[in-house]
């Protein structure tokens, strides 16, 4: 597999989801949807990069609102590039006796599998993650960027689901969502550097944090259980015609 990742001075879990192959033989397009973990330590040559060079006009932020307002604005907001918040665990109140310093709510995990934390997504905020897709499938969002804090689980969900619709295979798919382990290290001493979260990782050893195959391949198996994306999509109000409009921003030539 060749080097997909890209290199910034205040990132370090970011990649370009172009030059993927899909099941009919074409490959994702280039420059239209980055995947990344969060955006608040952007230097000015970061933030050049992006905006001259990819040409990001929109972000689609899927952190919970406590996360938001704990990092506070970050570089981009002083750019004009549209953000978007999608909370993807709306349920999730840090006020709670029983949250202790916990930021984000700790995985439902089962021997390193996270694919119940996942389905979560899809129970508690299946209009935020359609809307997601939505705004990815409409030429107006052009070039964009998804992120979360470690740019892993829900960066990883919204990602591998556009990707399905796109037409890249299962096993490329996970394979992306897996390629995050290389930079675990390092996303974990980000996290740790910010007063966001830095309560929140003494409760997370760096093994807890990896991004398993298992955990997609079992998402997957999970939304096959039910009825398949297709037709969860087409549930939730993301039919036919906005699955064609996504499939053709990502692999347009």
């Amino acid at each position: 597999m060749p080097d997909r990742w890209l290199e910034f001075d205040g990132l370090v879990n970011v990649r370009d989801v172009g030059g993927l192959p899909t099941a009919d033989g074409a490959k994702t397009a280039p420059g239209v949807l980055l995947r990344s973990d969060n955006l608040q330590g952007l230097s000015e040559r970061d933030v050049r990069r992006l905006v001259d060079e990819f040409g990001l006009q929109t972000v689609l932020d899927l952190r919970t609102p406590g996360e938001i307002a704990g990092e506070g604005p970050g570089p981009l907001h002083a750019r004009e590039v549209r953000h978007v918040a999608l909370n993807l665990i709306p349920h999730w109140d840090p006020r709670e006796p029983d949250a202790a310093d916990r930021i984000v709510p700790h995985e439902k995990r089962e021997a390193g599998d996270l694919s119940h934390h996942y389905v979560g997504y899809l129970e508690e905020a299946p209009e935020n993650v359609v809307q997601a897709l939505r705004l990815l499938a409409d030429p107006a969002t052009g070039p964009a960027v998804v992120h979360c804090a470690a740019g892993k689980d829900r960066t990883g969900v919204v990602v591998a689901l556009a990707l399905l619709v796109a037409g890249v295979p299962r096993d490329e798919v996970v394979a992306d969502y897996a390629l995050t382990d290389q930079r675990i290290a390092a996303i974990r001493a980000r996290l740790e550097a910010s007063p966001t979260y830095a309560d929140d990782m003494r409760h997370r050893t760096l093994d807890d944090m990896r991004p398993h195959a298992l955990s997609m391949w079992h998402f997957l198996d999970r939304l096959d259980e039910r009825g398949g994306l297709e037709a969860w999509l087409e549930r939730h109000g993301f039919a036919a015609a906005e699955q064609a409009a996504l499939r053709a921003r990502l692999t347009a030539a």
